[in-house]
This record gives C-alpha cells, sequence and structure tokens, in this order.
C-alpha cells in the first residue's frame, strides 16, 4: 500500500482517546441513566479532570465505575500525551506530511522519468532532466541519503525501497512513465530491474548502467533500449581531451551548466505541419525561422547524416536534429504544435 494511504500513528492515538471516551458516555447512559447530552458533559469533564461538580449526585456502582474511568482516562492521556510530544519533536510527523504531499505529487505525474538509484549517476541524471524540465522521480534505498538530498531541494520526489521490488516500480507510476534510468552499482540488479520495468510497461524507454563489459549483452536480452558504461565513457573521454580538446571542451559547454541555454532536439516528421511534410530540408528550415540551425537527419533506418544537404526530403519516419537556444528551440516547438 502506497505510503499516502496509510494511517498515521495520530490517528490511531485519537482513536483510542475517542474509545476511552466513549467508553464513559456508554458508562454514565447505562449505569447512571444520563441522558446523551449529560453523559458527553461528564465524560468530557472527567477526562480532562477539570473539576467541575458532577452533573448528578453518582449512586455506589456508579463512582465505582467513575473510579476506573478516571484510572482509564488519566493513564491513557497520559501515555498519548508523551507518545505525541515524542512523535512531533522528533520530526516524525513533519517527515510523514512531506512524505504524503512527495505521493499525492507522484500520483499526478504522467509521462515521466524514473530514475532507479541515487548515487553519482542518479545525481546527475536528475540534475540534467531537471534542467531540461522534464519530471521524474527517484527510487533509493537508502533513506538517510534521501532526506539530506530533499533538505538541499524541496521540489525532489522520491520513494525509499529497492528498485528491484516489483511494488516499487509499480509505485513509481512506471507503468505511466516515458523512461526509466537505472543506476545501481550492481550489474545483476539492473537486469532484474530491466526485465520488471519491461513486463509493467512494453513501451517503456529503458536505459541501464553496467559496470562490466560482459553484462551490456544480458541488459540487451533483458530488454534494455540503451546501456552505458560510465567507466568506460569516463576514460574515452579523458583521452579525446587530449587528442582534441577544443571539440571535447564545447561539447562539454553544450551539455554543461555553462551551456544550459544551448539545447538540441530531434523534431519527429509526425510533427511537422501538413504543410511541410515531405518537402525539402531548405523548406523546412525557412518556414517560420526561428534561428534553430540543423545537425543532422536521422533516416527511416535509424542512421544518422550528419550536416546533410539542403535538398534532401524529409519524409514519414524520418527525425530533424536541430540546435539552438534555449528561446529558438521553445519557439520552434510552439510552432510545430509540442
Amino acid at each position: 500500500m502506497p505510503l499516502g494511504k496509510k494511517y498515521t500513528p495520530l490517528t490511531y492515538w485519537m482513536l483510542a482517546i475517542l474509545c476511552v471516551f466513549l467508553f464513559g458516555v456508554c458508562g454514565y447512559v447505562l449505569i447512571e441513566g444520563y441522558s446523551l447530552f449529560d453523559a458527553f458533559y461528564m465524560a468530557l469533564i472527567t477526562i480532562t479532570t477539570i473539576g467541575y461538580h458532577e452533573v448528578k449526585p453518582l449512586s455506589q456502582v456508579g463512582r465505582v465505575f467513575n473510579f476506573f474511568f478516571i484510572l482509564t482516562s488519566f493513564t491513557t492521556f497520559t501515555f498519548l500525551l508523551a507518545r505525541i510530544t515524542q512523535y512531533i519533536l522528533s520530526g516524525e510527523m513533519t517527515f510523514y506530511l512531506t512524505k504524503r504531499r512527495l505521493m499525492q505529487t507522484l500520483e499526478k505525474m504522467n509521462n515521466h522519468v524514473v530514475i532507479c538509484g541515487f548515487g553519482r549517476n542518479g545525481h546527475q541524471a536528475a540534475k540534467t532532466l531537471k534542467a531540461h524540465k522534464i519530471d521524474f522521480v527517484v527510487i533509493e534505498k537508502n533513506t538517510e541519503v534521501m532526506r539530506q538530498h530533499f533538505h538541499d531541494d524541496r521540489s525532489l520526489v522520491y520513494l525509499s525501497g529497492d528498485a528491484t521490488d516489483d511494488d516499487m516500480l509499480i509505485e513509481a507510476g512506471v507503468s505511466r512513465a516515458r523512461a526509466v534510468l537505472i543506476t545501481l552499482p550492481e550489474d545483476a540488479d539492473n537486469v532484474f530491474i530491466v526485465l520488471s520495468a519491461r513486463s509493467l510497461n512494453p513501451g517503456l524507454q529503458i536505459i541501464s548502467r553496467a559496470s562490466n563489459q560482459s553484462a551490456t549483452a544480458k541488459l540487451y536480452k533483458a530488454g534494455a533500449d540503451s546501456v552505458i558504461m560510465p567507466d568506460a565513457i569516463g576514460g574515452m573521454h579523458m583521452a579525446t581531451l587530449v587528442s582534441k580538446p577544443d571539440v571535447i571542451e564545447f561539447i562539454d559547454f553544450l551539455s554543461g551548466e555553462d551551456g544550459e541555454s544551448i539545447h538540441i532536439e530531434a523534431v519527429d516528421y509526425e510533427k511537422l505541419p501538413v504543410s511541410i511534410r515531405d518537402k525539402s530540408l531548405k523548406e523546412i528550415m525557412d518556414w517560420k525561422k526561428t534561428g534553430v540551425n540543423c545537425i543532422g537527419v536521422k533516416d527511416k533506418q535509424g542512421k544518422f547524416r550528419i550536416n546533410p544537404p539542403d535538398s534532401i526530403v524529409i519524409s514519414n519516419g524520418m527525425k530533424v536534429i536541430v540546435l539552438g537556444t534555449r528561446e529558438q528551440i521553445a519557439e520552434m516547438q510552439r510552432n510545430v504544435g509540442e
């Protein structure tokens, strides 16, 4: 059951107080013949130890009942007052209310990204998604780590639990998500999550981390769309900084925080207005110019053509890759109805 639908300890404690109160009301009605109003009043002044006089003189049996009622209510209230105080001062109540708000936010999410694991790779992925204003939810079993990150970023939506558990993936809304990023350090765990995620959402885009080359084939076989080896990419990146430093620095600028205003987007044929479909690249780029530049085209077979000629015709199944500032890309997306 999702945390947001569970009852809090405070709910049970309030229920215990209500039970004690109703016990007193029933006793006064059945033993002393009080009216319901008088019984409520008598129970209230007895529980709160206000010290008002009895509504009506009590019989011998009524006094015996009142004796037990006073002991019961005093013991219950003393215990519950101590527990409620501890609950509030320890931060449990604040944590529960915060978690409930997160769950309500998660329930409204659709077409979001699920990040499994919040280590270095997961954290970096979250920063990039946030920069591109893409909704995401994090699944991380280290509660203290997530509480610290949440303290630094109150907009972070997360679940504390094991991502290899199907129930956690369901709770994260994987069935209505657009993609899942699996960043756990253990390849066996990643393979398991890929299998689970694919069975829960066959159309999901799954991108997984791999620590060893031998795990890559297994992840693809399990259903991953892409497999990333951070160590291999890091080594390649460092070596290329020696051979082509200016090029790599420029790419880092585009993808890093300093280049957040620069974006690369893919425009699918289906998103193009009907009037410019099956037209040459030149006609498409000249249509409602926003300043973006075409840097490549992806054909029907999934192959890329870098710096394609203006004469190439963009037909069904193809995509146009464009580069521009955040404002230019946003204007271009508005023009094509995104």
